[in-house]
């Protein structure tokens, strides 16, 4: 992806005005998803760990994710939900294919995991993630779509089949009680 400004292509007379004008339209589109990848590709991350994800696993989920929104970028009418679906659902694959992974391996460093052995470090200090692992996955699944930011509208739409807003609020509903329930047990045994 370039940073070059679309408008500074130079003049080249071997290169027609027909190709000089897709040169300039793939750069507007490559700045379009360069902003979206920035300013997405974290939140995604934590959503897919609110899911249950191991963070090496979200951040890889993520990333495919990411390629395969560059990939069809200009079909894309609502890219964040959009990309939202598809990592759920590679993670829904992740988890029903039961990968087996050796315990105790570090990932590699990447960018968006530039220290993975922080992984529990940073697990420690966000206290919400214990008590997602502990809800049925629905109510999971709808606690980290909300986490995201999303309506109970947006994850009815979002998610399909036969779950409606309704469904989602009562989910939410029970989740919030779980949770209330979870942190006064955590309470009392301190």
């Amino acid at each position: 992806m370039s940073n070059a400004n679309p408008a500074d292509i130079p003049e080249n007379p071997a290169v027609t005005a027909e190709e000089r004008a897709g040169q300039r339209l793939r750069q507007v589109v490559d700045q379009s998803f360069a902003a979206f990848y920035r300013s997405t590709i974290r939140p995604l991350v934590a959503f897919l760990i609110n899911q249950g994800a191991a963070v090496e696993v979200a951040a890889d989920i993520a990333q495919d994710t990411m390629m395969a929104a560059y990939q069809r970028w200009s079909d894309l009418h609502s890219p964040r939900g959009w990309v939202h679906i598809v990592a759920s659902r590679a993670l829904v694959r992740k988890i029903a294919s039961v990968e087996e992974h050796p315990v105790g391996e570090i990932p590699e460093p990447t960018s968006l995991l530039a220290r993975p052995d922080a992984i529990k470090e940073w697990e420690a200090r966000h206290d919400v993630l214990p008590m997602l692992r502990s809800l049925p996955p629905r109510q999971q699944q709808v606690m980290a779509w909300t986490l995201a930011g999303f309506t109970p509208t947006d994850i009815a739409e979002h998610l399909g089949g036969n779950l409606t807003p309704e469904a989602v609020r009562a989910n939410l509903a029970k989740a919030r009680r779980a949770a209330a329930t979870y942190y006064e047990t955590r309470q009392e045994k301190q």
